[in-house]
């Protein structure tokens, strides 16, 4: 039983309605500011973040049942705070919940002493984000169902879009987690092999022609397993730290010419960026849906059934692409769509016995609609590049051009008591050729 924060509350710190930071969520993340450059550890609230290091130095959790679990709060990740487990971090959750909510014996403790506050609570625009957590080992799963079938009609054909094992399992590849950045970070342009000349189809050295992003959600891990024990998934929840948004981003001719017959390599290994606020499991628990049904010759197998209606989530996605200052809405989805859970991705990724870490990263893949205008990818949206779609102001793109940005935002619950990530964004810089 995990401690779920209740859907109404009375701030004394002024919090829009709007805001995808409400006291339901209570994400956690890592900031310097210029008056501090150390990094430490925040949590965001409306357009603030509150300084937890700060907090814990003014005395702000001299009521806490977790005072001998303060440690962590020295960190300049979020490692050892996920290595304490769900429930301590729940009630740590809670607890700064109270420190915010006017109907709390707690509500005064921080709001009446002005020295803290001016300590502890500061602009969210005038922070630095950090990487969260320190990331080893980072997997990406193929786990949208539509991706799946769009990709595999553009290069397969209809008859044959899905491959046969991925009725069976979630199918996922090893990424580089060297090159995992934060929101905000720009994206050079990557270089590599690709055909040029579809005739004599012998490759050239180039930058990418046909560079694109992939709308994804993610899980870290916070409780290892033994090697050589696997995670039952009827307990790999326990081992889900918190979520975040994240780009894929793909180099399409790069990947197109070296996939076959390992999978990505140089056309994935350049940059993948990730929101800067973790969203912890216990905060999208209201929020559970259905996964996107799958047609099976036959059930699952029974270490990936989970035996639950609603092991997915509900989550509103929204990918803009900002040219010029402007932003345009390219397009529209949920989380919903996903053929396979986290629990179903974490129990696979085990069943060998393969020991996950604290900090480990696994993406859901392209999450995708069934419209061009609910597509988590260009790669989807222009059919490989044959056609191109007009935005406003007759600008049209195929792919991502230098000089784009490429914004993702997520949020779930009503307003008033939103759940969301913040913006999960990179700009395209040139390539160095």
């Amino acid at each position: 039983m995990y401690l779920l924060v209740s859907m109404s509350t009375t701030s004394w710190l002024e919090i829009d309605a709007d805001s995808p930071f409400s006291l339901n969520n209570i994400p956690f993340g890592i900031i310097s500011t210029q008056a501090n450059g150390a990094k430490r550890p925040a949590v965001a609230v409306g357009d603030y973040v509150l300084d937890l290091k700060a907090l814990r130095d003014g005395d702000a959790f001299s009521n806490a049942s977790f005072q001998d679990q303060l440690g962590w709060l020295d960190s300049q990740d979020l490692n050892t705070f996920a290595s304490l487990g769900r429930p301590v971090y729940a009630a740590f959750r809670h607890y700064i919940r109270q420190l915010l909510d006017l109907d709390t014996s707690l509500g005064h403790l921080l709001k009446d002493n002005d020295k803290l506050r001016a300590k502890a609570i500061v602009p969210i625009t005038e922070v630095k984000n950090h990487l969260p957590m320190r990331i080893g080992d980072y997997t990406d799963f193929y786990a949208g169902l539509n991706h799946a079938f769009n990709v595999g009609v553009l290069l397969r054909g209809a008859d044959n879009a899905l491959q046969p094992n991925y009725r069976h399992l979630p199918v996922a590849y090893h990424g580089r987690a060297s090159s995992i950045q934060v929101s905000g970070q720009p994206v050079r342009r990557p270089c590599g092999q690709i055909i040029l000349d579809m005739e004599k189809k012998l490759p050239s050295f180039s930058a990418c022609k046909k560079l694109d992003f992939e709308l994804e959600l993610a899980a870290f891990v916070c409780t290892p397993n033994e090697q050589g024990e696997p995670i039952a998934v009827a307990e790999a929840d326990k081992h889900i730290f918190g979520y975040v948004l994240m780009n894929d981003w793909s180099a399409r001719d790069i990947q197109a010419f070296e996939y076959v017959p390992l999978g990505p390599f140089n056309s994935k290994n350049f940059a993948t960026t990730i929101s800067a606020w973790v969203v912890l499991a216990d905060a999208l628990e209201p929020f559970r849906a259905p996964l996107l049904e799958l047609e099976r010759p036959q059930p699952l197998l029974p270490y990936l059934r989970e035996g639950k209606e609603k092991t997915g989530l509900d989550i509103d996605l929204k990918v803009e692409l900002a040219i010029q200052g402007k932003r345009h809405v390219l397009s529209r989805t949920n989380a919903s769509n996903l053929t396979y859970s986290f629990p179903q991705m974490l129990a696979h990724h085990t069943i060998t016995g393969c020991p996950m870490n604290t900090g480990d990263l696994l993406g859901s893949g392209t999450i995708s609609g069934t419209t061009r205008q609910s597509c988590g990818s260009m790669m989807e949206m222009s059919k490989n590049g044959k056609e191109p779609f007009e935005l406003e102001e007759k600008i049209s793109r195929a792919f991502l051009e230098d000089g784009d940005e490429v914004i993702f935002t997520g949020v779930c619950g009503k307003s008033g008591g939103r759940v969301g990530f913040g913006e999960c964004r990179g700009i395209i810089l040139p390539s160095r050729i």
